[in-house]
């Protein structure tokens, strides 16, 4: 393998021109002989697919899109600050501005799609009332908390805290973030749920209490601030990254958005 891949380097035959190549003979030969070739093999695939994503996210950023954040959340702020860095777009901010607790339902998944869903249409409307152009992405996004077979959003009062809090230190919380993305212009909408899960020690009563008096906590759902420097010695692990457990997971933000875009 070793061999080969040198002497494709020495002739400057690009890897992915190779991979179509070996295709297209293939095809050919099934087609005259009637003889059904041996396929990629899955590991070539997946090469071949995650190229195409790649080569999809350079095209993507290249042709300058105008890119809307429907959240007023700082931790989603803070995350889309640092795709920007790392992706070299801006983006835009505007606020939904609705009433999250006229909208119910028993389960995490679709809550958070439904609120993503509303956010994302009480936007398009202020923009429609100010005269805005109806182009470009708009991300909008929602978040909730799952524990104990309750669903935990934003604390309401100090005693929640304190509830939400000691809870975590008796078993796992899961996050649950829905993210949708919709092209103003065609209409078109990408939008998936993720789900992340964390395990705490237990907080204690004075840490709680800076929180309370910091006030911060009472804007996150289920109070559950994982990137808090009070919080983050008391976090025991985390199954799935820190920014889908903060409410914007990167990777789903970046080919929801590729994908929303028609490519």
């Amino acid at each position: 393998a070793y061999q080969k891949n040198s002497f494709r380097e020495k002739k400057g035959l690009d890897p992915k021109a190779s991979i179509l190549f070996c295709q297209r003979i293939a095809s050919f030969a099934t087609s005259q002989t009637g003889f059904m070739m041996p396929s990629l093999s899955p590991g070539i695939q997946t090469r071949t697919r995650s190229m195409d994503y790649h080569q999809k996210l350079t095209t993507f950023f290249q042709s300058k899109p105008r890119i809307i954040l429907g959240s007023s959340s700082i931790a989603r702020k803070q995350i889309m600050d640092q795709l920007a860095a790392e992706h070299g777009f801006t983006y835009e901010v505007k606020a939904a501005d609705i009433n999250e607790k006229a909208i119910r339902d028993p389960s995490p998944d679709t809550l958070v799609t439904l609120l993503a869903r509303a956010k994302r249409d009480a936007i398009i409307q202020k923009m429609k009332d100010g005269g805005e152009e109806m182009q470009g992405l708009l991300i909008t996004c929602d978040q909730v908390v799952a524990h104990e077979d309750r669903i935990l959003e934003k604390p309401g009062s100090v005693d929640e805290v304190h509830e939400y809090m000691e809870g975590y230190s008796r078993s796992p919380a899961s996050t649950v973030g829905a993210v949708l993305v919709t092209d103003l212009l065609s209409g078109r909408e990408m939008e998936e749920v993720e789900r992340a899960f964390v395990h705490m020690k237990p907080i204690p009563a004075e840490v709680r209490d800076k929180l309370i008096a910091e006030g911060t906590v009472f804007y996150c759902a289920g109070g559950l601030m994982i990137e808090h420097p009070l919080i983050e010695p008391h976090v025991e692990r985390m199954d799935g990254s820190i920014c889908s457990v903060m409410g914007l997971p990167k990777h789903v933000v970046l080919r929801l958005m590729v994908e929303a875009a028609g490519m």
